[in-house]
């Protein structure tokens, strides 16, 4: 994206990872509001994200971290209320109680149940202990089980997106989440009908496509990097 080139536009700054779905997430919103931001590259492969500056910014050494002015913040889900509430052009949540509680559950589930059971760090660790052949299983077991249940819950909410016609909060999880679970682990996901769909739906929206990993500045010549 783009660096802000006006005086009206927010100076914002993402340091993100080209593989990072929390990342991912954030570079949807900052696209579907038309916000313009500096993308700073933190490698997670090297260790970048515990570099003293870094820490910083984030103790816990995650990305994606935003600033915005003196503003600085961490954790996707406080980035994606944070810039819901500062820059209300698309908003990212309905009006709609129900269908806005809906959306909090998805992203939810998918930040607190599915995410964090694929990240670097507990997948380095399970490869450590376990061995490497240990990994695909456990990602398959538990992405699988997430899977299971947003398909469950979006049967009576799915219009073209998550929840209704309107792309929310929901799809800002769930597009990531999605790709990672087909491009990484290489899953199948035609036993996600919904979910497939909706995949589908994603692939034809700019502000969708224009935040994957392969269109990010550090994405590697090598996905392995």
């Amino acid at each position: 994206m783009a660096t802000a080139t006006g005086d009206d536009q927010p100076k914002l700054k993402l340091y993100s990872y080209w593989r990072s779905s929390c990342s991912f997430r954030v570079r949807i919103a900052l696209n579907l509001k038309g916000l313009h931001y500096d993308y700073e590259a933190v490698n997670l492969v090297k260790g970048e994200q515990r570099n003293p500056e870094f820490v910083k910014l984030n103790p816990i050494g995650y990305v994606p971290v935003l600033v915005d002015g003196d503003i600085v913040l961490s954790d996707s889900f406080a980035i994606l209320l944070y810039l819901d509430e500062k820059y209300p052009q698309h908003p990212l949540l309905p009006t709609d109680l129900k269908r806005k509680a809906i959306n909090l559950q998805v992203a939810n589930i998918v930040s607190a149940s599915i995410q964090p059971l694929q990240n670097l760090v507990l997948l380095s660790y399970i490869k450590e202990k376990f061995g490497p052949e240990e990994i695909t299983p456990w990602v398959k077991y538990h992405l699988g089980n997430g899977f299971a249940a947003l398909e469950g819950l979006l049967k009576n909410y799915a219009g073209r997106y998550a929840t209704g016609d309107e792309v929310f909060l929901a799809d800002l999880f769930l597009a990531p989440q999605i790709h990672s679970f087909v491009t990484r682990f290489n899953f199948d996901l035609s036993q996600y009908p919904i979910l497939s769909r909706l995949n589908e739906a994603y692939s034809l929206l700019p502000a969708f496509q224009n935040a994957m990993p392969e269109k990010q500045p550090d994405y590697p010549s090598s996905s392995t990097s």
